[in-house]
């Protein structure tokens, strides 16, 4: 419909002329701001301050309360919480939920199925805990992962498309890469030889795809020595250079790392690949126990179903691990990537990756990582 045509329809006793066109078109972009307004206030109602239900008091459920509490934006708003399944229909109408989370601790014989199936007829949205704990956080809940929603999920079987676009990205920005940054190769390798003593690069065995090994590349940021203490950043940091503090703080030290990409041993983004010698040690830490069973389940394997990167989702959120337990953490972003791969990802992470190197990581707080008492750390090489 033309401006003029809307314009009579609307006032049909509208005298003809270029006064009418003018008001005509006013109308229209008046009309159309007007929409455009109600349109963003719907959105807004819909996005900012839905009503959120509690169903269940599990710790997953209080660390998304915690999560929804911390927007900038509130998107969600808690109702209210309930752990008494037998009130629910009550707490459904004094609460009137946009969305209801299922957080309950155990759910055998307790999962109300008929209000649950009730609030999904009234338009009412019911939603796992470990859905929203991922979308808020950008990481899985290890701990609500179950063997069946992980063997029987194509959420972690990443296509061959996938491979092939995050393969030919990585190659040609590898390629492209090595080609401009040789000058700043050179001058880096010129002041490692000045700095300190011993080689330039250092190269250990790694887990890639499919659980094979490679010889990873990176320039040198420590002091050689003949047997180190741990895998651990703080327990080696006296043995880190004074270049190599540098080198490790902008991820300058990862640049080599572009011949494992041309190699194909890499992506340019993925789960940081760990030492091979430390590969059993991960795969007994890195697990959670089955809720139902009480069952050991290592899901640190899952990593090895995508190439590794010289950046990756963990690295961006997180940064280096010191324990165990913050080991595990990172692995929660990286299942998180796993899960989630795709181009447009890949394209994020390496946006997050230049920022970094630009301005440097943020500095780490309690917020920022948890703190965690010191584990049994292995005799293994390094992770540099």
């Amino acid at each position: 419909m033309n401006p003029m045509s809307f314009v009579y329809s609307l006032v049909p006793e509208a005298p003809l002329g270029g006064s009418t066109l003018l008001a005509g078109l006013l109308v229209v972009a008046a009309f159309m701001l007007g929409l455009r307004g109600v349109r963003r206030g719907v959105r807004r109602l819909r996005h900012v301050g839905e009503r959120v239900l509690i169903l269940g008091g599990s710790p997953l459920g209080r660390q998304v309360i915690d999560a929804i509490e911390r927007l900038p934006r509130r998107r969600y708003t808690i109702v209210g919480v309930v752990d008494d399944v037998e009130n629910l229909g009550r707490v459904i109408e004094a609460t009137r939920p946009d969305r209801i989370v299922v957080a309950l601790d155990e759910r055998r014989e307790r999962l109300p199925l008929y209000r649950l199936v009730e609030s999904l007829a009234r338009g009412i949205v019911v939603e796992d805990v470990a859905e929203i704990y991922e979308r808020l956080t950008g990481k899985l809940a290890l701990e609500a992962l179950s063997p069946s929603s992980v063997i029987f999920s194509r959420d972690f079987r990443t296509s061959r498309l996938q491979h092939a676009l995050a393969r030919a990205l990585s190659f040609l920005v590898a390629m492209i890469g090595s080609i401009v940054l040789a000058p700043l190769l050179g001058v880096i390798v010129l002041l490692i030889k000045l700095d300190s003593r011993g080689p330039v690069f250092f190269i250990q065995e790694r887990v890639g795809l499919s659980g094979r090994a490679f010889k990873l590349i990176k320039f040198r940021t420590m002091q050689p020595v003949s047997c180190p203490k741990s895998e651990w950043e703080r327990d080696n940091y006296d043995r880190i250079t004074r270049l190599g503090r540098w080198l490790r703080r902008f991820r300058l030290d990862e640049l080599p790392q572009l011949v494992n990409v041309l190699r194909a041993d890499m992506n340019l983004v993925g789960p940081r690949p760990h030492p091979v010698t430390n590969l059993g040690m991960m795969i007994l830490a890195a697990r959670n126990l089955n809720e139902l069973t009480g069952d050991a389940i290592p899901y640190y394997s899952l990593r090895c179903a995508v190439r590794p990167g010289i950046t990756g989702w963990a690295q961006v959120r997180h940064g280096y691990a010191n324990n165990l337990d913050e080991e595990t953490e990172k692995m929660r972003y990286d299942l998180y990537y796993v899960k989630h791969m795709s181009l447009w990802f890949d394209l994020r992470i390496l946006v997050d990756t230049a920022k970094i190197v630009v301005r440097g990581p943020r500095p780490v707080t309690a917020a920022t990582r948890r703190e965690a008492a010191p584990e049994p750390r292995p005799s293994a090489a390094v992770n540099q």
